[in-house]
């Protein structure tokens, strides 16, 4: 799965793959080897190249759009793709402007919940895709109209696969 992620005001690209015993997590071209093990329901224990462990947790503020990842008792603000899983920009103004609503990983659209020229509201849910036996379903980040609809239910999609415009 590839993201782009933005941690205390810098962008970086992120490329996760599962390997056999963790996952390979590439961040701006370095790859990592990322052993993870789940404490509870918020936390993880993660060794990073078999030699440094720290256990992770992640607080989530939906009122104020933020995400925490904490690491070793250290916070760090995470906005995925410029966004918190919230809809909002990571300096948590509400959305603006077009949303192009992308696949977060390859899959296979189950459900397009809107058509070309739909009226949506912020959070609603418009495309659901299966991927690795999960649906996710993907919402508006913001009000508007549907201006594009680039898939249809059986469709197959890749990662970063555009599906629709918001306007």
């Amino acid at each position: 799965m590839r993201y782009e992620l933005e941690v205390g005001g810098r962008r970086r690209q992120v490329t996760v793959t599962k390997t056999g015993d963790g996952f390979a997590v590439t961040v701006d071209g370095t790859t990592h080897h990322v052993d993870v093990a789940r404490i509870s329901g918020q936390t993880l224990s993660l060794i990073l190249d078999r030699v440094w462990p720290a256990d992770a947790s992640m607080t989530r503020d939906p009122s104020a759009g933020q995400v925490t990842v904490h690491v070793a008792g250290t916070p760090v603000t995470v906005a995925l793709n410029g966004r918190s899983r919230y809809g909002r920009r990571a300096d948590g103004a509400a959305g603006s402007g077009p949303q192009r609503l992308a696949a977060p990983m390859p899959g296979k659209v189950v459900r397009v919940l809107a058509k070309t020229g739909d009226a949506v509201r912020a959070r609603q849910p418009l495309v659901v895709v299966e991927a690795m036996k999960m649906e996710n379903e993907l919402r508006a980040s913001h009000d508007g109209t549907v201006a594009e609809v680039h898939v249809h239910e059986g469709m197959s999609v890749d990662a970063g696969a555009l599906l629709l415009v918001i306007q």
